[in-house]
């Protein structure tokens, strides 16, 4: 799949991001599922450093991204955003009532039990090296991460994915693990990873997300 100008679905993304935030903003959750669901989508690209235009909180009432806009449907929220492209894509949510409800449970593993502490941890080093109460902070967010991953870990033993087959699940549990340093020291959790970010959707998802940024990168130069 690609990235359309005329396709009826749309999503939000940044033009420019900091160096180190590129292929790490959450529309590139979305552009995975799109991909795994074989959906052409049209993007709005904003300037990360600008003020949002007004009308964008009718899309995003934070004014973060990704939004989701589709016949109709406006959406905000990256999980939430994966589980609509899933509704109708047996890739992402298995048609199987029982599988189904295991990868939602795992969409919501991954943003409410894992993601709120390396998110903490990753937000350290990035916005508050070196300021003094890190270093009482740390050791509580680790110790609480490191809780998280052994759970996660021990169930994922030596399957290869999180229940039966790859689902939507994966795709956000492993896009929460890209974004944790703490995560990738874990050898079984990086081997996990990487068997998600090997398959071709996501390589796709990947190259569109850098691709958007090259206009940024042109001006900058």
């Amino acid at each position: 799949m690609a990235v359309v100008s005329n396709a009826s679905v749309r999503i939000s993304a940044f033009s420019w991001v900091p160096e180190f935030a590129r292929g790490f903003v959450r529309d590139l959750r979305v552009r995975w599922a799109l991909e795994e669901a074989g959906i052409d989508y049209s993007e709005r690209l904003l300037d990360g450093r600008l003020d949002r235009p007004v009308d964008y909180v009718s899309e995003q009432p934070f004014g973060q991204v990704p939004s989701y806009v589709d016949k109709g449907v406006v959406l905000f929220e990256s999980g939430a955003i994966v589980l609509h492209i899933g509704e109708t894509c047996d890739a992402l949510l298995p048609n199987e009532p029982a599988e189904r409800a295991r990868a939602i449970a795992w969409v919501f593993a991954a943003l409410n039990s894992v993601e709120p502490w390396t998110a903490q941890l990753g937000a350290l080093d990035a916005f508050h090296a070196g300021e003094a109460w890190t270093k009482e902070r740390r050791p509580q967010l680790e110790k609480m991460a490191a809780r998280r991953l052994d759970n996660l870990e021990a169930h994922l033993g030596d399957r290869p994915w999180l229940e039966n087959r790859f689902t939507a699940g994966d795709l956000t549990m492993s896009a929460v693990l890209r974004d944790s340093d703490f995560a990738s020291a874990r050898p079984r959790l990086a081997a996990y990873r990487a068997r998600c970010e090997g398959r071709p959707a996501f390589k796709r998802a990947l190259a569109a997300q850098m691709a958007a940024f090259e206009p940024a990168k042109a001006s900058s130069q």
